[in-house]
Order: structure tokens, then sequence, then C-alpha cells
């Protein structure tokens, strides 16, 4: 099992900037740990328009990510409430 970098969007710190500090760290731990569980993981597709961009649910959020198996790197992209995205 390979190992997966992570790369964050500038978004990412807009995203996080209003949580409590327990709720930011759960969630960025959250995405170490899609990382590391690459493999392991469906990845839940978020439509067909936009291929490669994934999403992952904890509790109340969504973190969207892409992947690049080539260069084993996961991208997160956006991470937002459920509320502000509905698929």
């Amino acid at each position: 099992m390979a190992w997966y970098r992570l790369a964050y969007c500038p978004a990412i710190l807009t995203d996080l900037a209003s949580l409590e500090l327990s709720m930011a760290q759960r969630l960025l731990e959250k995405t170490k740990w899609i990382a590391s569980n690459i493999d392991n993981l469906r990845h839940e597709l978020i439509a067909s328009d936009l291929p490669g961009l994934s999403k992952y649910a904890v509790e109340g959020w969504r973190i969207f990510y892409s992947i690049d198996r080539g260069d084993h790197m996961v991208d997160i992209h956006r991470i937002v409430r459920q509320t502000e995205f509905r698929s």
C-alpha cells in the first residue's frame, strides 16, 4: 500500500477558520486518514461533469478531494457543511 501526500487548496483556511478548534482538528485528521487509506475506500464521485472529484462525509461536513495516483497525491479542495452542498 503506497502512502499518498496531501495538498490543501487555499480555500481550506477559509472553510476551517470559523470552526471550533476541536472540529477543525478532527476534519484535518480525517484528511490524513483519507490519504493513508486511499486504496481501501470507495470514492464517491460528486457528478459526471466533475470527473475525479470525490467527497467524504464526516458528521455534517463534506470533504471534497481528488486523487492523483501517478504522483501519489490527494488534493483537498474544500471542506463544507452538508447544508451548503446537496447531492
